[in-house]
This record gives C-alpha cells, sequence and structure tokens, in this order.
C-alpha cells in the first residue's frame, strides 16, 4: 500500500491563515501589530531568494515587515549595531539574521546579540538551554514544523519509537529535544552510527536531517513508519535536459513510499513549513512581549 503524503506546502497554508487570523485580532482587540525584522549581509542569490520570500509572507499575513540589506564587508561591530537598535525597537518582536554570513563575522556572537525574546529562529544559546530544560522558549523553525506535521497526522506520539538522523544544533539536536519533550523514545543518529541500517528500521518515525542526498534506502524503513525528510539536495538530472537539476531529500523517496505509511516530499514537504513557523514564532515573541494569551497550536 502506498504511504499517504504528507503535503507541507498546503499545511504550511493552514498554519499562515493560523497567523494571519491571530494577527487580525492582536490588531482589532490591542492596537498591537507583529514586527519581523530580517537582517541580510551580502549577496547570497539563495538568501536573497529566501529573504524576498520571508518578506512577502510577513506582509500577507498582516505583519510588518522591515529587512536591513547590509554590505558583504559589513563590520562586525555595524552589524551587532543594527541588532542592537532592533532588540531596542518596541515595533519589532521576531529579529532574524540569515544565515551563512560572511566568512569574516562570527555567527555564535552576531546570533547571541539578538534578543532571546526576540530569537525567532531560536538558535540562541538561551533558548538552547530552555528548550533542552522542558521551558518555554523560542522553538527552531524546521523542527516546529516538523512537530507539526507528526502531531497533525498522529494526534500523538508519546510512546513511539523516533529515530533523528542528523546531530546540527539547526535540525537534529532540537528536533530530538522536541520529539522527547513529546514522550517519544528517541535516538540520535549519524553517518557513524554502528548499524545505522538496524538503528533506522526499528523506528516508528524517522526524521532525516543528515544532508545527504537519498542516503537512506526504502530497506532501512519500517514497515508503516512515518518519515519526514528534512534534506534538500540538488542533484544533476541529465534525463531532464543539459544542465538540467533536481531537487531531491535525504531519504531515497520512491523506495522509502513503497514501505511508510506517511512521508513527506521534497520538495513541498519540510521546506514550506519553515517560513510558516517563522511567522508563528513572530506572533508568540508578540504576544509573550506583551502579556497576552499565546496563539494555541502555533508553538511546541
Amino acid at each position: 500500500m502506498a504511504a499517504t503524503v504528507i503535503d507541507g506546502k498546503a499545511f504550511a497554508a493552514t498554519v499562515r491563515d493560523k497567523v494571519k487570523t491571530h494577527v487580525t485580532r492582536l490588531v482589532a482587540d490591542h492596537g498591537i501589530t507583529p514586527g519581523l525584522a530580517v537582517v541580510l549581509v551580502g549577496e547570497d542569490p539563495a538568501s536573497q531568494v529566501y529573504v524576498r520570500s520571508k518578506g512577502k509572507m510577513t506582509v500577507e499575513v498582516g505583519m510588518k515587515s522591515v529587512e536591513h540589506k547590509l554590505d558583504v564587508n559589513t563590520s562586525e561591530a555595524d552589524l551587532l549595531a543594527v541588532i542592537d537598535q532592533l532588540n531596542n525597537d518596541p515595533e519589532i518582536h521576531g529579529i532574524l539574521c540569515q544565515l551563512p554570513l560572511p566568512k569574516h563575522l562570527d555567527e555564535d556572537l552576531i546570533i547571541n546579540s539578538i534578543s532571546p525574546a526576540k530569537d525567532v529562529d531560536g538558535f540562541h544559546i538561551s533558548n538552547v538551554g530552555l528548550l533542552g530544560t522542558g521551558q518555554k522558549s523560542m522553538v527552531p523553525c524546521t523542527p516546529l514544523g516538523c512537530l507539526m506535521m507528526l502531531r497533525d497526522h498522529h494526534g500523538s506520539i508519546s510512546g513511539m519509537d523516533a529515530v533523528v538522523v542528523g546531530r546540527s544544533n539547526i535540525v537534529g539536536k532540537p528536533m530530538a529535544q522536541l520529539l522527547l519533550n513529546d514522550s517519544a523514545t528517541v535516538t540520535i543518529a549519524h553517518s557513524r552510527t554502528k548499524d545505522l541500517a538496524d538503528v533506522v528500521r526499528r523506528a516508528d518515525i524517522v526524521v532525516a536531517a543528515v544532508g545527504r542526498p537519498e542516503m537512506i534506502p526504502g530497506d532501512w524503513i519500517k514497515e508503516g513508519a512515518t518519515v519526514i525528510d528534512v534534506g534538500i539536495n540538488r542533484l544533476d538530472a541529465p534525463e531532464k535536459g543539459e544542465g538540467k537539476t533536481k531537487l531531491v531529500g535525504d531519504v531515497h523517496y520512491e523506495s522509502c513510499a513503497a514501505r511508510a505509511g506517511a512521508i513527506t516530499p521534497v520538495p513541498g514537504g519540510v521546506g514550506p513549513m519553515t517560513i510558516a513557523c517563522l511567522l508563528a514564532n513572530t506572533v508568540t515573541a508578540c504576544c509573550r512581549a506583551n502579556g497576552l494569551e499565546e496563539p494555541e497550536g502555533l508553538t511546541a
């Protein structure tokens, strides 16, 4: 039986609708418009596309969108000054510094200069610690999107055996913590895990976030398991014509879909959820800053 395809694009649209509804209420009832500021240093093409998309969707849900585009040679002191200004701006509730930064800038220093309450990426060391100890925090967007889709599909993941393949600070580690906080039994695996295939085969939930194209084949997947593929890898696609490429995930989609109970596609799976959860985090940050009730279903 073919796996159920978890449509991240459609689910992200429902999340954005919830955000828009809550923003409308905040404006009507309290005169507050959530504000998101994005800081882009340099001219990385992928980052530019991503920032434009974020700005467009921020405006579409009724929020204030601010962009600071800085020269690639911007000094650390100047970048920190921009962030300090945003930290102290009461109309800005979320701050995101687009990664990667140019090599002369210290990413950890920059990330940790953002006010933890406005850190809608969830990367500040304070938010990492709060999440790790099960306290209220700002949650990284991609893992939050994965959790939302798992909750929507399963209702409850309590007691389920989950394997996260990948140990990055951005996805793997926070994903494992979110699953653990929802009472799943969690294993973090990676490319050096012994008998990796056997570890993955026992999982009811597989989250692939290792950054290797089609690394996980179908025969690693337990019958009926749910597969969340975080990977976005570009490969040559000569079958489409000379110079053409295609996007693939960290799992081999066709063989995994033949065994899984549910699976996210690439593209159209986890990717759209990341920006949707960024908007959700901005609304959450706004509500917390103003002592208002948080929107239901938009955070962990």
